[in-house]
């Protein structure tokens, strides 16, 4: 199967994202729209902005991340408190509500990574300029503080509008490397007097509050998800991003400011949206998963027990944690915003072990952390509340509905760049686990590329976990699909 014809990737991630609703482009409205804001940083509506631009302030996100939404900074209190400062990008500055940049961005509802391209919320110059917190550059940030305790708790504090200026952009993988003892310190470390001690005392926070959370019921969980390495539309490999230290870091941090939001705009008996994924309607299904493991859970949920025993299996058989954490997921039932009012019951999110939690760290991103941020300024400045609870309600459903379509595109994108790497390799043969056995059909993941597909011959039998060897039958990157066939 040599000398195929280029696969148009990019035309495959265009025409994906129109099938599932999404508008690919900027209309010229928005185009314009943007090129005529003017990037100051002192925004006309805020007499007296703190000045925090003399803080240790630095990110960690991927390599090639320019929209980043986040900076982070500690400082050790009194009795092995840390106090914890994180400012979050003021993005509603420059895309006031109804504006056409908010239109198109509530349309859209969040950035699309596709790994062959992003799709992103906002236009370049927003997200990857004026409103991204990059380094060497003034910023006007929403600054969210709270303290960890010695044993991980946390106390909300202030919620504020400030001045900020990022020290030094840093890596996911260069970090989490060194952090767990398998690499050097950082250049962007290194180069900085001090930051290296910034850095352990930002890790000491997150390694207490993870230990909380995890003996709260935090599930332990460790999908797979590969992602095209994409150069000139050649497919040159599928990239697995592992969890690490740094990742942990970043997700404790972003968990504590969330339920810090929560807090705030509670004590102003403010409607909101909150972020929560419910009790498994589907436990008796993890019981069983559990019990061919040879485990017995609860026979209610129990998000403690369900911890334990993850924990357990990633230690037993850590090549097929990643399968069963999937399996978890799925039976537990996907994440949603749900419209929460004053003296509403919250519902909780039950694989994070936190009751109160929202999504309000990542507004270059995420049209609902956008919405969060103007709840919260609208507290600050004292302004009238921009949303009712019945628009709350409709655009928690509809973002919901927005994030299942960006999966959808994701993973569709993902297979189509997987099949154009497979396409040259019909009839070999592969190492493979089973990830998905029911009446819709069963999927292997093969070891080598980590690809997904279905079999479609000799499937009778097989079941989730199970190692098979599996022939390479048909790929076809337009249709999204890799077929195999079971050899033993």
């Amino acid at each position: 199967m040599q000398n195929q014809q280029p696969v148009n990737l990019k035309g495959i991630a265009w025409t994906a994202m129109q099938q599932y609703g999404f508008i690919p482009g900027f209309p010229p409205s928005v185009l314009r729209e943007v090129e005529g804001l003017d990037a100051k940083v002192f925004p006309e509506t805020l007499d007296d902005p703190r000045d925090l631009r003399s803080l240790f302030w630095s990110s960690i996100d991927n390599h090639d991340s320019q929209d980043l939404d986040q900076i982070e900074v500690c400082e050790e209190g009194p009795d092995g408190e840390i106090l914890v400062r994180v400012a979050i990008a003021d993005v509603d500055v420059y895309v006031p509500k109804d504006s056409e940049t908010d239109r198109r961005a509530a349309h859209n509802g969040t950035s699309v990574y596709t790994g062959v391209t992003t799709f992103p919320m906002l236009p370049d110059r927003l997200s990857a300029g004026i409103t991204s917190l990059l380094p060497g550059r003034d910023r006007m940030a929403v600054v969210i503080e709270y303290t960890v305790l010695p044993d991980g708790s946390t106390v909300p504090g202030d919620v504020y509008r400030a001045i900020v200026a990022n020290r030094a952009k840093l890596v996911y993988e260069e970090v989490g490397d060194w952090l767990e003892g398998k690499g050097p310190v950082p250049g962007g470390v290194a180069e900085m007097p001090g930051l290296a001690e910034q850095i352990l005392l930002q890790d000491e926070a997150a390694v207490r509050m993870r230990k909380r959370r995890t003996e709260g019921g935090a599930l332990a969980l460790e999908t797979i998800e590969a992602e095209p390495l994409v150069e000139e539309n050649r497919v040159l490999g599928l990239v697995i991003q592992e969890q690490n230290r740094a990742r942990c870091l970043i997700e404790e941090f972003m968990v504590a400011a969330n339920g810090t939001l929560t807090t705030f705009l509670d004590a102003a008996d403010l409607p909101m949206i909150h972020r929560v994924v419910r009790t498994p309607k589907n436990w008796d299904g993890i019981v069983a998963e559990a019990a061919e493991r040879g485990e017995n859970l609860p026979a209610e949920p129990d998000a403690e027990a369900l911890t334990r025993f993850l924990i357990r299996q990633k230690a037993a058989d850590p090549d097929r944690f990643p399968d069963l954490s999937l399996t978890v997921v799925k039976l537990m039932g996907a994440g949603e915003y749900v419209a929460f009012r004053p003296g509403d019951e919250p519902i909780g999110h039950f694989a994070l072990a936190v009751t109160d939690y929202t999504h309000g760290t990542a507004p270059n991103r995420r049209y609902v952390d956008l919405i969060i941020q103007r709840l919260v300024k609208s507290v600050v400045d004292g302004e009238p509340h921009p949303y009712t609870p019945a628009e709350l309600e409709e655009l928690a459903a509809r973002l919901t509905g927005r994030e299942k379509a960006s999966q959808k595109v994701e993973r569709y994108v993902r297979k189509a760049a997987a099949a154009v790497l497979l396409r040259e390799r019909i009839g070999e043969t592969f190492e493979a686990f089973v990830t998905g056995a029911s009446e819709k059909g069963t999927y292997v993941r093969l070891i080598d590329p980590p690809a997904e597909g279905r079999v479609v011959l000799g499937e009778q039998g097989l079941r989730v976990g199970q190692r098979v060897r599996v022939r390479l039958m048909a790929a076809d990157p337009y249709k999204g699909f890799i077929d195999f066939g079971r050899t033993r």
